[in-house]
């Protein structure tokens, strides 16, 4: 009995494969309208619902558009921008910043924009909706509330994306629904561990010099914890937040929160590693420390102190703005 699954044959990263010109058509990119309609409609249910108007404005259409449109511009440039200067180790984007953007390769290939970081994808997007409502006039923290609501149903997709393109995958594992991917590192069989491991989980390594072991499907974790998990939490608390921002400190709150414990299952950057830790020499396969750190935890990390930081902040203020010290109405002593 085989206690692993194996990657869908089926699933190419190309949604019609070796056919001319609709070869170019991937399902990453395809998830990724998939996300901005999602979070589209849902913005416009929530203006509906009245949560961006104010005494003296409704909101129209136009609006919701400029304003998603904006942030998803600038999501996708610090989306790049974080991707090639924090993740990239060869030093080539801080020598060629004109290559961020550059979507060809040396010999003048269209390869499109590959790497995306979450995190530089969040301070884009963050910057374009502050952008965006300080020159529309709007309340910051009322429009990114409702806007946090939004994103993390439509971010389901963009790892369902990374899913189908069989990249990103997790570390080893002998669970059950651990799973082979093409792309993933093999490893030799005449390692000791690795037929100690094969062993484990039924499969047969006779005959193979080279074989892939089963990884966590972290890509799927992360669709559901980041995700559908996430978005229930923030969508049953939209029409109970005390104050404009609590749900924007929630969001940032609940993501690097999610993701920090996903990272133990996620494989790291096979040129970063672990940045901190106990052993940061120790191989990235495996969880072998809770006390070992990726890039990612290290970015998440940073997250979750931000939005305590601000959640505090802005609660403080909002009550200091409910209950304004009274002046003292009795005369001064001479």
């Amino acid at each position: 009995m085989f206690l692993y699954l194996q990657f869908p044959k089926w699933i190419q990263p190309q949604i019609f494969p070796n056919v001319p010109f609709l070869g170019l058509l991937r399902w990453y990119g395809l998830m990724y309208v998939f996300a901005f309609m999602t979070a589209y409609f849902i913005l416009r249910k929530e203006a509906k619902e009245g949560a961006l108007n104010t005494k003296d404005y409704t909101v129209t259409d136009d609006d919701l558009f400029g304003f998603i449109a904006t942030g998803i511009v600038f999501l996708l440039i610090g989306a790049r921008v974080g991707s090639t200067l924090i993740y990239d180790t060869t030093g080539l984007y801080w020598k060629k910043p004109w290559l961020v953007l550059w979507p060809f390769d040396s010999e003048m290939h269209f390869t499109g924009f590959a790497g995306m970081s979450y995190h530089g994808g969040f301070i884009g997007g963050l910057i374009g909706m502050i952008v965006w409502c300080l020159i529309k006039k709007k309340p910051v923290f009322k429009w990114i509330d409702a806007m946090v609501v939004a994103i993390p149903l439509g971010y389901t997709f963009g790892r369902l994306g990374n899913f189908m393109n069989g990249e990103l995958y997790g570390r080893i594992t002998t669970m059950p629904w651990g799973m082979t991917f093409p792309a993933a590192e093999k490893f030799s069989t005449s390692l000791q561990w690795v037929q100690d491991f094969a062993a484990k989980i039924g499969m047969d390594i006779s005959g193979q010099s080279l074989v892939s072991l089963p990884r966590h499907p972290s890509q799927l974790y992360e669709a559901f914890f980041e995700g559908i998990f996430l978005w229930l939490i923030l969508w049953t608390m939209r029409k109970h937040k005390k104050f404009d921002g609590q749900l924007s400190a929630m969001y940032t709150f609940g993501y690097g929160f999610v993701r920090f414990i996903i990272e133990y299952f996620r494989e790291p950057d096979a040129d970063l590693g672990f940045r901190i830790g106990k052993d940061t020499t120790a191989n990235i396969y495996e969880t072998t420390s809770l006390l070992n750190f990726s890039t990612g935890q290290i970015l998440c990390f940073i997250m979750i102190v931000g939005s305590i930081i601000l959640g505090l902040t802005l609660f403080f203020l909002d009550k200091k703005k409910q209950n304004p010290e009274k002046k003292s109405s009795k005369p001064k002593s001479k």
